[in-house]
């Protein structure tokens, strides 16, 4: 059976927008409908005539309108695809733009075992399958079933036998495509996941061509790509057959009926029951009714197209964030106080746990309870895999805490929104994600509401006011994608401009100035302190002069936390773990 709620909901939710040039398609298709059906009708009339001596004065008027219906169609013809291309582009560019909003909407649980190559075919070519559907198959279908319609019952009134022939072809060539449409739609979705991986793996080798190529490793990647392609390969042929088979089954059916149509109008014309005229008209009509059921087999295979892209499309679209928004309770301003109560979590990795084997994912952290004060700085210090940047993520909400509770601004953070969230904390990592656009895109992330003015204050309070003055463009000065052409410098300094124009109420530095020579380390780190100044901070070390401005530590070992206090009363404690740090000067133990 044809899922017919399903195409319903997605022509209702794509083309109601639309519904003033879904209308004017309707017309046109109306318009070109009536021409055919006239047209033959004309012919008719004019054969007839010839044969039985009209005079010529008509059957040159016949000829003349004959023309002019012809030229008419013709131009319904273009107005409908000019119009009908229009309707599928806005409807694909809205479904790519819920698409792309879902995405960015779910987790990095999803994230993590989908590649960006992997999801931007998916957005690209099943969107695209899509195209025809919008834009011609629904009143395609429509506009062919009353062209069929109409033609049973012009073949009816020239006989009740060709009505009935023809009505029965027309059901059995429809009962054909149907099967065939269920056979090969499993093809199809076959061949777009076969598509979508194989994008993926090739953006996944292009996003580490670096490494790539500093390894030697083109050998290997293009034996990846040699192996993907052998398995397109198979995938595809299928996919061909099953197709190219129903456009035989097609072809076949056309061929028989046209022969029957002849063979059937030339017999009454043989036996006196139909004239001349009535004959071509009778052909005629059986010959619009086959292209009918012709050009309908290839919607059918438009169809196996948008229903493998369909399926794919809502698969994504039904998946649902694990991080769901509260009851929209909003955080207070200012400075943010953090408590985490109990706190452990665990990576799912996108998969559920198995709870027939009994396997769990193993905790990051384990029972994490500490509080820290508005305005006061905590110093996070670990080994690589200890659970800091976990804890840096929980207080983003990029996840939830399997167990426990974090708040900020003593507000829970599963009671509230992760947009509200986002915009009271920042995150300034060592890797900087710079976008392809102006100084002044990239500071704002594309908002142009915030003045200039504001924009150059911020510039100059982290220490690139100097740089951008030598700039000849200034805010518009244009950037390269990753910041080609900046200093990992002048990048950290933007980075944290955007904290300081986004005024968050917690800051959270992933150890920002590690890899940053000393001088302009230096300019960081007056950066930083002015961009402090009446915000919680919470600085993740790994060396132990980054926790100098920190008025607490906590030291965390796997996942647990193993001493919290304050600096100076731990740094001047011979029994406490950060004081043995700093005597034996053992920065790697935090590697």
């Amino acid at each position: 059976m044809l899922p017919i709620a399903r195409y319903w909901r997605l022509l209702r939710t794509y083309l109601a927008p639309q519904w003033r040039r879904v209308a004017l398609l309707a017309l046109l298709l109306a318009g070109k409908i009536a021409a055919r059906l006239v047209n033959p009708q004309i012919i008719r009339a004019f054969l007839d005539g010839a044969l039985a001596g009209a005079p010529l004065e008509g059957l040159l008027r016949d000829g003349a309108l004959f023309m002019l219906i012809a030229a008419a169609t013709q131009c319904l013809t273009v107005a409908n695809l000019y119009v009908s291309e229009s309707v599928a582009w806005s409807a694909t560019n809205a479904l790519r733009r819920d698409i792309f909003r879902h995405l960015l909407g779910l987790d990095l649980t999803f994230h993590k075992g989908h590649t960006p190559g992997e999801l931007a075919e998916r957005i690209d070519s099943d969107v695209d399958a899509l195209s025809n559907f919008f834009s011609r198959f629904a009143l395609n279908v429509i506009g062919n079933g009353v062209l069929a319609v109409g033609i049973l019952l012009l073949l009816f009134r020239e006989g009740w036998q060709l009505g009935l022939g023809g009505a029965l072809f027309a059901v059995a060539g429809l009962v054909v495509l149907v099967r065939l449409r269920k056979l090969t739609v499993p093809y199809w979705e076959r061949l777009h996941d076969v598509r979508a991986r194989f994008y993926g793996m090739v953006g996944e080798q292009l996003a580490g061509s670096e490494d790539i190529q500093a390894n030697g490793a083109r050998g290997y990647v293009m034996q990846r790509l040699y192996r993907a392609l052998r398995g397109w390969l198979p995938v595809r042929r299928q996919t061909e057959l099953a197709a190219y088979s129903g456009w035989m089954t097609n072809a076949a059916l056309v061929a028989v009926g046209e022969c029957l149509s002849y063979g059937l109008a030339g017999y009454l014309v043989i036996r006196g029951r139909l004239t001349l005229g009535a004959a071509y008209l009778v052909a005629n009509y059986f010959g619009l009714l086959f292209g009918q059921i012709a050009e309908l087999r290839w919607q059918i295979s438009d169809l196996q197209h948008a229903d493998a892209g369909m399926e794919r499309v809502e698969a994504l679209l039904s998946r649902r964030p694990s991080v769901r928004d509260g009851d929209e309770q909003r955080l207070p301003e200012g400075a943010l106080p953090v408590a985490l109560e109990e706190v452990s979590f665990a990576y799912a990795d996108g998969a559920e746990p198995d709870s027939e084997q009994g396997v769990t994912p193993e905790p990051v952290l384990r029972d994490v309870s500490f509080r820290l004060e508005p305005g006061s700085t905590l110093g996070l210090l670990g080994r690589t895999g200890s659970g800091k940047t976990t804890l840096a993520r929980l207080l983003l909400r990029l996840y939830d805490p399997s167990q426990g509770c974090v708040r900020l601004g003593e507000v829970p953070l599963t009671a509230t929104s992760r947009r509200d969230v986002r915009s009271r904390v920042a995150l300034v990592t060592q890797e900087v994600q710079l976008f392809r656009g102006s100084v002044r895109d990239n500071l704002t992330l594309f908002d142009q509401s915030i003045a200039d003015e504001r924009l150059l204050g911020i510039v100059d309070q982290v220490g690139l006011g100097s740089w951008l003055a030598s700039q000849p463009e200034g805010l518009a000065t244009r950037l390269d994608a990753d910041g080609a052409g900046l200093s990992a410098g002048q990048a950290q300094l933007l980075a944290l401009a955007r904290v300081f124009l986004a005024d968050p109420g917690l800051v959270i530095l992933d150890e920002a100035s590690s890899r940053l020579d000393p001088a302009t380390e230096q300019m960081l780190e007056i950066a930083v302190e002015r961009l402090l100044r009446g915000r919680t901070a919470i600085i993740i070390a790994h060396r132990l002069r980054t926790v100098q401005r920190a008025d607490r530590l906590l030291i965390l070992e796997e996942g647990r936390i193993v001493e919290q206090g304050e600096r100076v009363r731990l740094a001047q404690d011979p029994s406490s773990r950060f004081y043995h740090l700093l005597q034996t000067g053992l920065e790697q133990v935090l590697a």
